[in-house]
């Protein structure tokens, strides 16, 4: 049985045991319920001792952070600047998971390094995807037989992983990280559940931020062209089109064809798109090709990482306000 076949099981089998240790490797259903969150046991604590908790992105691990605040002891696995489609974990990061109590990752097949980071550590630690619930959208169609390499090299035939474009959907993180916390640490439960409700006040105020800044688009200008698909969620929440991407589909790591670059040109022309988003932890070599052959510019964004500490992006909300005031810069 193949990987595909084996998310497709998994998401009928009720064991929740099971379903724990399977997470990291099946992604939700795009009709995502309740059913199958991992079941999680109060972790034994002596007095003063951390919850010993680890985050697949920094991204993941800045809203674990936000609930958890310093009853965690949190280690990060991808590096800041590091695309998490080509990661490729450590010797440290096998012993920090094989130390853990509880995995949060994004989930949606993103994570394709923890099959074998999991086998490696030895270890039965419960994985939590914070995406849990989220129903998953598709992005734009793309060419049947690229679609269909990078579904089985990637895992992402059900659709776009990279939930985290839209904060409406970091709420549901929210919800998901405090159910765990509060699972694993009781004790802990009314200060994870503050965290909470205080995180996503500011959540919802920068959702209401980023509708205000859209506004000043014109709606025919709302086309983004990037380098691989992570705008899904950011385009069904704002009123956008993702009209074309470098990088077929939804990871960095499948390269494009020329007739693929071909018909991107094509379209950036027919729909005179002023800019290519481009992220920092990817090359822009292919990006900066295609826009000097159209005249257009490349705007470099964060997508898959925060910046370091004391940058333009180095937590959730900063990241999302640095992106949204880089796009209402170049589209309107």
């Amino acid at each position: 049985m193949n990987m595909r076949q084996v998310c497709r099981v998994g998401g009928m089998v009720v064991m929740m045991g099971l379903l724990a240790t399977a997470l990291w490797g099946c992604a939700p259903a795009p009709s995502a319920t309740d059913e199958g969150f991992p079941e999680l046991h109060a972790a034994p604590l002596a007095e003063g001792e951390k919850l010993r908790v680890v985050a697949t992105t920094s991204l993941v691990a800045d809203v674990v952070k936000q609930v958890g605040g310093e009853r965690l002891e949190l280690y990060t696995l991808v590096p800041l600047g590091a695309d998490p489609h080509a990661f490729v974990p450590a010797p440290q990061d096998a012993a920090a998971v094989a130390n853990a109590q509880v995995i949060f990752i994004n989930g949606a097949g993103l994570e394709t390094f923890m099959e074998p980071l999991l086998e490696s550590a030895g270890t039965e630690v419960p994985v939590v995807s914070v995406s849990y619930g989220i129903p998953l959208l598709e992005g734009p169609a793309h060419d049947e037989d690229v679609a269909e390499e990078a579904e089985d090299a990637h895992h992402h035939e059900e659709g776009d992983p990279h939930m985290w474009f839209s904060p409406r959907n970091v709420k549901v993180w929210v919800q998901n990280i405090e159910r765990a916390l509060s699972a694993l640490d009781p004790a802990s439960a009314d200060f994870y559940a503050a965290n909470a409700a205080a995180y996503t006040r500011e959540l919802e105020a920068l959702d209401l931020w980023i509708q205000e800044q859209v506004a000043q688009i014109p709606p025919a200008n709302r086309k983004l062209v990037t380098d691989h698909t992570v705008f899904t969620y950011f385009a069904a929440a704002y009123g956008f089109e993702q009209v074309g991407a470098i990088f077929p589909g939804y990871s960095t790591v499948a390269a494009p064809s020329a007739q693929e670059l071909a018909r991107l040109e094509d379209a950036i022309r027919q729909w005179t798109v002023p800019a290519i988003f481009v992220g920092l932890t990817v090359n822009p070599a292919v990006a900066e090709q295609v826009a000097q052959d159209t005249g257009v510019r490349v705007v470099m964004i964060y997508h898959g990482s925060l910046s370091e500490a004391g940058g333009p992006a180095d937590s959730y909300l900063k990241f999302m306000r640095y992106n949204v005031n880089a796009i209402v810069e170049a589209l309107r």
